[in-house]
């Protein structure tokens, strides 16, 4: 069993609580259910440069606190004041130590889109994404079935979010439709070693059908790493532990801001 079967395991548990505890109605009534979302997408193709996700985590499976002084609103501030083109907000309780709520703090004062990192298996996650200010979800192939994902893809472009769909690796591929699915996450870290490399988003790449919108993520720490993807395709990075562990936010921001111009 991987981590991703763990979580699954933890996620159906919560979603139990979820339909318990709420309702659509419920939902619908939040501040920003009615609201319109921003678009991930076009943030991407208006960009010359390689976008920046930044991500806001507090803590991961693998190298445990990332951030000891960790404030997702100050966070948030930095990011949204040096231009990020969305930010990501982890949150996962159980293995991340993040909160649905800090996605609804920062979705008050947002400029650019927001994105729900979670683990997504059912829709109820998704109507309370959207009922916390979010404007874009993951979905992880790894997790989900065909079926599943062009479900809560659906149920996401039905409340106006965009999805964010993550593969790890070449097998998944069958699972997506890039007509139907055309931002594309690959992720760079081996689930059975932790170990990242670059180079699977490159490898992945020339796989894909189409012509979908690449976001690379994870293990994106260097010049090197950046000119990889350029030279790949990639229209994306979703960067998360590299700015967490960050002594300096602004100066690393803006020195991966740099390592993103084309």
């Amino acid at each position: 069993m991987n981590i991703l079967d763990e979580i699954k395991e933890v996620k159906k548990t919560e979603v139990k609580l979820l339909h318990r505890d709420y309702s659509y109605s419920r939902f619908a009534d939040s501040e920003f259910f009615s609201t319109q979302c921003m678009s991930l997408k076009k943030e991407i193709k208006e960009n010359k440069n390689i976008s920046i996700i930044a991500e806001i985590k507090q803590a991961s499976p693998s190298k445990g606190i990332l951030n000891q002084n960790f404030n997702h609103l100050k966070i948030a501030d930095i990011y949204f004041e040096n231009e990020v083109n969305c930010i990501s907000v982890v949150t996962d309780k159980s293995f991340f130590k993040g909160d649905i709520y800090f996605l609804r703090d920062i979705a008050k004062y947002k400029i650019k889109p927001i994105l729900r990192k979670d683990f997504i298996i059912d829709e109820y996650q998704i109507l309370e994404a959207k009922s916390c200010g979010a404007d874009v979800i993951l979905l992880i192939a790894e997790l989900l079935s065909p079926a599943q994902i062009k479900d809560l893809s659906s149920a996401a472009s039905e409340t106006g979010m965009e999805v964010l769909l993550e593969l790890h690796s070449e097998d998944q591929i069958f699972k997506i439709d890039t007509k139907e699915n055309d931002l594309i996450g690959i992720n760079n870290r081996d689930l059975i070693t932790f170990n990242t490399d670059v180079k699977t988003t490159a490898k992945i790449r020339k796989l894909l059908p189409g012509n979908p919108i690449i976001v690379s993520e994870s293990g994106i720490d260097s010049s090197e790493s950046l000119e990889i993807l350029k030279d790949n395709g990639v229209n994306a990075v979703l960067v998360g532990e590299y700015l967490m562990k960050s002594k300096d936010l602004k100066d690393t921001l803006q020195q991966l801001k740099d390592w993103c111009e084309r």
